[in-house]
C-alpha cells in the first residue's frame, strides 16, 4: 500500500510539473506574434505623425482653393492676349483698304507726273498743300461709294508732255471714269507760271472745275511734265 501511494504522489507531481511547462510553451507562442520591438514602434509613429501632416496640408490645400474657385466663380485661365497696341488699332474693312490702296497709288503717280526736274523745285510745297488735299477728296468721294468700292480704279500712267491728266478714278465694270484729277500750267502777264491742281466729276460730264491748290513755279517756262 505504501508503495502504491507514494508512485503515485510521485506521478501527481511530474504531471503538475509538465503541464507547467505545457502551459508556459502555450503562453509563449500566443504572445510571440504580439511583441514588437521598441524602435519598430517608435519609426512607426513618426510616419504616421507624417503622414497625418501630409494629409492635413492636402486637406488644407483643396480647402483653400475650393474657397478661391468659390470667391472669383471660376479658375484661373492662362489667356494669351494680344498686346495693348494691337487691341486699340481697329481692323479695316474692305472698302477702307481700298481706298487706302487708291491714295497711295495716287501719291506715287502725282510724285512721277511732275518729274524730277520740277518736283526739286515744288516738292516741298507739294507734298505739303496739294497732296493732303488730294487725299482728302478721294477719300470723301470713294466713302460715298463704299458699296462699290471693290469695282473701283485707277489709272496707271500720268500725261506726259503738256497734257493735264495726273490719274483717273474709273469703274471697272463700265469702263467710265467716276473723277478726273489734273494739273494745268497757267501763264499769268507779269506774275510768271503757275501749275493749277484740280479734279472734274462724272456726275457733271467733266464740265465744272474743282480746286485743289496751286503753286508757283516762276516766269520762265516749266519743264514739260515727267522729265
Amino acid at each position: 500500500m505504501v508503495k502504491f501511494k507514494y508512485a503515485a504522489t510521485k506521478g501527481v507531481i511530474f504531471m503538475k510539473q509538465w503541464m507547467k511547462k505545457v502551459s508556459a510553451i502555450f503562453i509563449t507562442v500566443l504572445t510571440l506574434g504580439m511583441y514588437i520591438p521598441p524602435a519598430i514602434l517608435s519609426t512607426n509613429a513618426e510616419t504616421d505623425k507624417d503622414n497625418l501632416a501630409s494629409k492635413a496640408d492636402y486637406d488644407k490645400r483643396n480647402i483653400e482653393s475650393t474657397e478661391d474657385v468659390e470667391k472669383n466663380g471660376e479658375m484661373d485661365v492662362d489667356i494669351h492676349l494680344p498686346p495693348v497696341d494691337k487691341l486699340d488699332e481697329p481692323s479695316l474693312t474692305e472698302s477702307e483698304t481700298i481706298i487706302q490702296a487708291i491714295t497711295e497709288q495716287a501719291k506715287t503717280q502725282s510724285i512721277d507726273k511732275l518729274g524730277p526736274k520740277i518736283a526739286h523745285q515744288i516738292e516741298d510745297e507739294f507734298t505739303m498743300m496739294i497732296l493732303p488735299e488730294i487725299e482728302d477728296v478721294i477719300t470723301h468721294l470713294l466713302a460715298d461709294m463704299e458699296d462699290d468700292a471693290p469695282y473701283i480704279g485707277i489709272t496707271e500712267k500720268p500725261s506726259t508732255g503738256y497734257g493735264e491728266r495726273i490719274f483717273n478714278i474709273y469703274d471697272y465694270r463700265t469702263q467710265r471714269d467716276i473723277a478726273r484729277f489734273d494739273v494745268r500750267r497757267d501763264n499769268r502777264p507779269q506774275d510768271g507760271y503757275w501749275f493749277n491742281f484740280h479734279y472734274h466729276l462724272g456726275d457733271d460730264n467733266f464740265e465744272k472745275h474743282y480746286e485743289i491748290g496751286e503753286i508757283f513755279w516762276n516766269k520762265n517756262t516749266p519743264p514739260k511734265w515727267m522729265s
